[in-house]
């Protein structure tokens, strides 16, 4: 039987695939001092401050996404090492090429990816996405700054119910789930050994099952 990792985030993806060195744990004193600087100066100037000391990195992170922003930065910090050296070290005890293969589903047209987009998130909201948010609100324990409600829908429904413009909540859930979209394909196209299908193809199901069954008979 072949197990199927099914999923977007390439993340989980490459560290099976190449493995990860085992880098500086979380640093409490670091984050807070972060933190405080990012709402003085904002994420984005930290940012800037990544691509400094760790290009490589920073061209893969939204100027905005605080979390991944701040782990980089406190690898840094800590190790006195880029995160992307890190993740290079890793590589070295990756399994053998092949030993992962990988199907990747790319629409070759941006605006059926866009269209199906605003599908999901039309049913995320039919849904009953904003009410969930509501119900999360209300139970005391969460904030904005937590991971889980920095996720994409979740982020801005958040912040819709802080500032009472929920006629804004579609439109910018709509644009940092195209943005998500964008890198996920960038991450995508960086790995060259992939099976491509064309997700908006006819056949694209078909399509799909015959690659996952020659990687069956080469496994």
């Amino acid at each position: 039987r072949l197990p199927l990792l099914v999923g977007g985030t390439m993340l989980y993806f490459k560290a099976l695939r190449e493995g990860l060195h085992a880098m500086p744990g979380a640093d409490a004193d670091i984050r807070r001092d972060l933190d405080a600087r990012a709402a003085a100066e904002g994420w984005p100037a930290l940012h800037a401050e990544l691509a400094r000391v760790d290009p490589q990195t920073a061209a893969r992170l939204a100027a905005h996404d605080a979390q991944r922003i701040q782990r980089a930065l406190e690898v840094f910090q800590l190790s006195g090492q880029p995160l992307s050296a890190w993740h290079r070290l890793g590589a070295e005890h990756a399994p053998a090429a092949g030993a992962w293969p990988m199907v990747a589903l790319e629409p070759t047209s941006r605006a059926w990816l866009h269209a199906r987009i605003g599908q999901r998130l039309d049913q995320m909201l039919a849904d009953g996405l904003l009410q969930e948010v509501q119900g999360l609100r209300a139970r005391g324990d969460l904030s904005p700054t937590l991971p889980a409600m920095r996720c994409v829908g979740y982020r801005q429904a958040w912040q819709a119910l802080d500032e009472g413009r929920l006629d804004l909540l579609r439109d910018k859930a709509l644009a940092a789930t195209r943005q998500l979209a964008k890198r996920q394909l960038t991450w995508l196209r960086s790995v060259p050994d992939r099976v491509v299908i064309a997700a908006d193809a006819r056949d694209a199901t078909a399509a799909a099952l015959l690659a996952l069954k020659r990687c069956a008979q080469a496994a």
